[in-house]
């Protein structure tokens, strides 16, 4: 059992009907996403052709910072706010496409960038499958 699923399990607050398989693979999807992003970003940076990888860079630290944020907040299970839970699972949703989207386009050229589109198009499915669960 994972760190995320044992502090949900163990968590005295009800998870109010979420599914909790969902929202553990969601969570794990979130933190290997943020870190992927992370380190793509900083093996663009080392490319000698960190011109081009510019909109690549971006794109993940944005990626980055967005699946981080959400989490963190998933993680917080009490008194947890559905919209806000919904609007932050779109938005990395989002995130991740756009951020799978040039990774993916990179990925014949940099092994990065394609370990990076894997990472965030399994955080897209998890963040749409819970968004799903949730009803």
């Amino acid at each position: 059992m994972t760190a995320a699923a044992q502090m949900l399990a163990t968590h005295p607050a009800d998870a109010g009907g979420v599914d909790r398989d969902a929202l553990v693979e969601c969570i794990e999807a979130c933190v290997a996403c943020a870190q992927a992003c992370t380190a793509c970003a900083d093996a663009c940076l080392a490319e000698e052709m960190v011109t081009e990888l510019r909109r690549c860079i971006r794109t993940n630290l944005n990626c980055a910072d967005v699946c981080e944020a959400t989490g963190r907040v998933l993680s917080r299970r009490t008194a947890s706010d559905a919209s806000l839970t919904r609007a932050l699972l779109e938005a990395c949703a989002t995130a991740c496409r756009a951020c799978g989207d040039e990774c993916g386009s990179h990925a014949e050229m940099h092994e990065h960038c394609r370990v990076c589109a894997e990472a965030c198009r399994r955080c897209e499915q998890a963040c749409r499958a819970l968004l799903a669960a949730l009803g």
